[in-house]
């Protein structure tokens, strides 16, 4: 019997488990535009991201395969983020000193372009505070949820995965 692994046992992926799932993409490409990260690691049947994208930078070898993005064919439009019934799919793009997040977003309420939010790290603590740069409402994305860009610290674009607002 297999051992179960520990993002199952504690309900996240960790930056670890995600860098034996994915083979990430390289410093350069991170800064030429955003670019689609696949968070999924379970072999299960959905294909959603492969056949939206434009592209055809997301490949899947079968059905149940874990999808793989060629990173040089991405250009950045996040449907596959937008599509993605598990909510697995991210983009990073690295802007000088800041990185931009894309992510689903089902905390109510939706945060604002411009505000600052409270950026939550993978298994929910507060890590920071960010910017909202950009919102794709529910009623506009190909999915049923609002999908945000947010802006923060390099150093915390692997590792935050949600936000909160916050609101007086």
């Amino acid at each position: 019997m297999s051992e179960i692994p520990q993002y199952l046992k504690e309900g996240f992926l960790s930056v670890e488990e995600l860098k034996e799932y994915v083979k990430l993409p390289d410093e350069d490409r991170l800064r030429q535009r955003p670019v689609a990260i696949p968070e999924c690691p379970q072999e299960i049947p959905c294909t959603p991201c492969a056949e939206i994208c434009p592209t055809n930078a997301v490949l899947m070898e079968h059905p149940n395969a874990l999808p793989v993005v060629e990173y040089e064919k991405c250009i950045g439009c996040s449907l596959c983020v937008q599509i993605c019934p598990g909510l697995a799919f991210f983009m990073v793009h690295y802007i000088g000193e800041k990185a931009r997040v894309t992510m689903p977003h089902e905390i109510l309420p939706v945060p604002k372009v411009g505000e600052e939010v409270i950026l939550l790290s993978r298994v929910g603590e507060e890590v920071g505070k960010g910017k909202v740069v950009t919102v794709i409402p529910r009623e506009k994305s190909k999915g049923d949820t609002p999908i945000i860009t947010v802006e923060m610290p390099r150093e915390l674009a692997w590792d935050v995965r949600a936000v909160k607002v916050v609101r007086e």
